[in-house]
């Protein structure tokens, strides 16, 4: 067996940069009874080394390796495998002979994943994450291209210090910024602010950087967090009451995220409890599910510095859940949980 110090020195000597494929399972990793299931399949099927062995071009832009993390359909993440991922994540980029690191992720709640990543691991070598809408046995699968063009963005000097990506369709996307806007079809994901880059034929362009804070200029560690604190969704609709938002308080939740319609709004039939709620000490934040780009004004339609609540800015309702765990890991300040939202 070669040892991973010779593979090393031959990357070296090949100038070819050395990448790990971290495995998550999902769609990427799954299959269908037969070609034309593209839509009807098992998630988390296919192992690493035989995702790896089916895209021999890899070998041409860099030296390749996997491990196997998880496998596991991405709906079923829990913050112990946000935890896990991240601490394993952080540890391979502090090793001289990684170069950067893509991890295969289901796409369900692969946006969360990205931007929990993209808060917590300080280094600026390139993580992107990657997955597909279809299973590799599906007519016109998308997996095998979007691997492909993940491995050659992380390793590329080019994608270093632009925080943790997210790479399909074609397109680079802030792991920050994306969100994946509809199923079923390989164009899922997207940016309300836009792309960050293309590639074309293994080859980068690129049109704009991330301005908000992430993974080098992070103050969030994930060296410094062992367990993150329960946050709650609550989603706001026409006819809503405020149930949801009381038993997730009763069973134990520091923060309860209100999906909120237009700019945040609160139902006149729930404000009072959400009110009553911050006084025991449970942190509200107001969101948005606007799907193409929610963006949360402070003190409109709702007084929020009277009610001590915390606005999300334009992050949705599952990214603002992520910050405001991370966020909670480190301070119970109302005033100190705004910052962080606006500058992350």
């Amino acid at each position: 067996m070669v040892s991973l110090l010779a593979l090393s020195s031959a990357s070296l000597a090949a100038g070819k940069p050395n990448v790990v494929i971290l495995a998550t399972g999902g769609t990427i990793a799954g299959a269908g009874a037969d070609a034309t299931n593209s839509a009807t399949y098992q998630a988390a099927k296919v192992p690493v080394d035989k995702l790896i062995a089916g895209i021999p071009q890899l070998a041409a832009i860099a030296d390749v390796r996997g491990e196997q993390v998880f496998q596991i359909a991405s709906e079923s993440f829990t913050n112990a495998n946000l935890l896990t991922l991240g601490k394993r994540v952080a540890a391979l980029l502090r090793q001289g002979d990684v170069d950067g690191v893509v991890i295969t992720h289901g796409t369900d709640t692969l946006e969360e994943t990205a931007y929990f990543l993209n808060l917590v691991v300080r280094n600026d070598k390139p993580i992107v994450l990657v997955g597909s809408m279809r299973p590799g046995t599906a007519m016109s699968a998308d997996g095998m291209l979007n691997l492909y063009n993940a491995v050659s963005v992380a390793a590329s000097r080019d994608a270093r210090g632009k925080g943790v990506l997210v790479t399909m369709n074609d397109e680079i996307n802030s792991g920050r910024d994306v969100s994946k806007m509809v199923n079923l079809r390989p164009e899922a994901f997207k940016s309300p602010w836009g792309a960050l880059g293309m590639v074309v034929e293994g080859r980068n362009y690129w049109f704009r950087l991330p301005a908000k804070r992430h993974t080098i200029n992070s103050e969030f560690d994930i060296e410094k967090i062992d367990t993150l604190p329960l946050v709650e969704i609550a989603y706001g609709s026409g006819n809503a009451s405020d149930t949801a938002y009381r038993a997730f308080a009763a069973s134990g939740a520091k923060a309860i995220i209100h999906a909120g319609t237009g700019n945040g709004s609160v139902s006149s039939a729930v404000v009072p409890s959400l009110v009553d709620l911050r006084r025991k000490g449970v942190h509200i934040v107001r969101s948005s599910h606007v799907n193409a780009g929610g963006f949360v004004l402070r003190n409109a339609e709702q007084p929020d510095d009277k009610y001590d609540w915390v606005v999300a800015h334009d992050l949705n309702p599952q990214k603002a859940r992520i910050l405001a765990a991370v966020a909670l890991s480190k301070t119970q300040d109302s005033k100190e949980l705004q910052r962080i939202f606006w500058e992350y």
